[in-house]
Formats: structure tokens, sequence, C-alpha cells
């Protein structure tokens, strides 16, 4: 890990321009009762004025520099998530560094908690799927000297370095995989579109509609739920199917959504995939495992978070944002045949 472009606010900074002691910023942070009202805000002015933030783990530094990086993922639940993470590690254990791992479930309250956290404990450096399209926040940590990965989400801002996978390219080869076998009906069961990935993917299902000359206002039933997990997939499922005008397929965000929509067609005897074909996404383990082998979009998983550890590690301060591409896995779910 080469050295921070800037010296982190040490408690020393605030005592000086607030013009006490260290003793007594200590105090406004861990028992302000001790300190007087006018006192403590001008401790708190001060504070404020140099984006001070509390270094938990100060006790522990006694013979250099803690070697901790933190991740921030979407749900650590979700099996891709937990393939990415398990990449994060093995780069981290290779350089000798431990991992902090956290679950923001797509809440940007969550996450920044999280940032905080994790910044008040000493990491150097933070790896974050973020949960919302605004990404203000993290370059406000890249400027205060923390390094900062975005993951599983090409950059914005040349300043800082990012780990993807083209999604929408993964889903177009989805969606195309469907209207070459005949299917000109399609349902996609998606997450909000403030979440890039599921933008990106109903992009690209678009995409391969108009390639193929179908209209995807009459040939595409985009379904928001709203949790990308098994329940959500079943909940969606049960709109497909209660629609006059039924599609012939359904694409699925990722595969825990395609596993509750095999699960309710499956309850509803709807054959697959002569009655539905269903195309998963991210091909996680147990993709190829299920009584009907999923057809699945699959991501890079432990290669996204090796990557972005290598990254977040890297000597070269200079921003770099890759992006691996999705590779289409075809098996029963869609042709009917191993």
């Amino acid at each position: 890990m080469p050295p921070r472009t800037k010296r982190r606010t040490s408690i020393a900074d605030v005592a000086r321009l607030a013009e006490v002691s260290v003793g007594t910023v200590s105090n406004v942070l861990n028992r302000p009762d001790r300190v007087s009202p006018t006192t403590r805000e001008r401790v708190e002015a001060a504070i404020t004025e140099l984006s001070f933030v509390r270094n938990g783990s100060a006790r522990q530094l006694r013979a250099g520099t803690i070697t901790t990086a933190g991740a921030i993922v979407l749900d650590v639940a979700n099996p891709f998530f937990t393939d990415v993470a398990r990449g994060i590690e093995d780069r981290l254990e290779e350089a000798g560094y431990t991992l902090m791992l956290a679950s923001s479930d797509e809440d940007p309250d969550r996450e920044a908690r999280y940032l905080k956290l994790f910044e008040e404990h000493g990491v150097q450096g933070v790896m974050v799927v973020p949960s919302g399209p605004d990404i203000d926040h993290l370059r406000t940590l890249h400027d205060r000297g923390l390094r900062v990965v975005l993951l599983d989400r090409p950059s914005t801002d040349p300043a800082l370095s990012s780990v993807a996978v083209d999604d929408r390219a993964g889903a177009a080869a989805a969606a195309r995989h469907l209207i070459d076998l005949g299917h000109e009906h399609l349902a996609f069961l998606n997450g909000p579109h403030t979440i890039r990935q599921c933008a990106d993917r109903s992009a690209g299902i678009h995409d391969a509609l108009v390639e193929a000359g179908l209209d995807p206002a009459t040939c595409l039933e985009e379904i928001t739920i709203t949790a990308l997990n098994a329940d959500g997939g079943q909940a969606g499922t049960e709109r497909v199917l209660a629609m006059e005008r039924r599609p012939t397929a359904t694409l699925c965000v990722n595969d825990l959504t395609a596993l509750g929509a095999l699960r309710t067609l499956r309850a509803a005897e709807v054959p697959v995939p002569s009655g539905m074909a269903v195309v998963g996404y991210d091909d996680v383990t147990f993709a190829g495992e299920l009584a009907t082998p999923l057809t699945s979009v699959r991501q890079p998983m432990h290669a996204l978070g090796y990557r972005a550890a290598d990254l977040l590690l890297a000597d070269d301060e200079t921003a770099e944002q890759v992006v691996f591409q999705p590779e289409l896995v075809v098996r029963e779910s869609t042709t009917g045949t191993g």
C-alpha cells in the first residue's frame, strides 16, 4: 500500500484550531458532559472545519500501520457477493491484510454508517458496491487520503478506480439467446433502476429486442421487485403468471430471483422451458445443480473481487477502470436439453 497523499487530521490538529488541550477534545468526543457548552461548540466547529474523523483503532497502533481493508457489498448473503468477497479476501491475505466486510442492504444511510465505522477504525482503503447513483461521498473519502475502489460498478469519476462487468452486454446476450429460440414476448424481473446493474441489464435487453426488430413497448414486460432474492422472484413470477397475455420466457436480474421463479413455476405446474423459459444472471454455484439446470450469465465473481483488492493495494495511485466481459452459459431452463 503506497503512502497516502494526505495526512489524516489528528486530534492534536483539532486541539490547536480550537485552542484547547488534546484532553479537552478527547472529552468532547467521549465524555461531552464534562465540557462546558461554549468550549464544546468551539471544538465541534474545529472538528467540522478540519473534517476530522476519530480513529477508533488508535490504541492498537503500537508499531506502524494497521493492515486492514474494508468492503461494503449490497448483500453478503447473495452467493454472488460471497464469491466476490472471497476473491477480495484471497488477494488481501497474500499481502498480509485482513478484511472488514459489511452489507449495505441497498440502503445509502447504512452504507454511510459502515464507511464512517471503517474510517474510524483506520482501514487502509475501502471497496464499495455503491447503494445508489451518487458517489460524491466516496470521492470525499478519496480526497481525505483513503484509498477507494468502486466494486461491481464502473466509475464516473476519473479519480476513483473501479472494477465492473459489462452488464449491458451480458443481458443483451441472454435476451438474444431467447429471441433466437423464438421467444418474442419476454418478462424481466428487475430491481430499481437506481441500482446500476439493474439499469444496465434492462438497457441490454432493450438493445437485443431493437436489434431483432422487436418493439420493447409491446415485447417486454419489466416487473420491478422489492427484493433481489428468491422471494422477490416468486412475487414477480406470480405477477407474470397472472397476465392475460403471458410472456413465454422470463429473464431474472440474478440467480436468486431465478430460483424463486423456478419454484413458483413448479408450484403452478408450468413446465420449464416448454411453458416458460427462464434465464438467470451471475451463474452462482447452485445454478447448474438445480433440478432444471439454469441458463445464466456468468460473471467472474472471484476475479472481480481479487482485482478490486489488487487495485486497492497497487503502488501506483493512478486510477484504473477495469471492465470484465460476462459469458452466457446455456442449460436446460431454456433449451430443454443438457
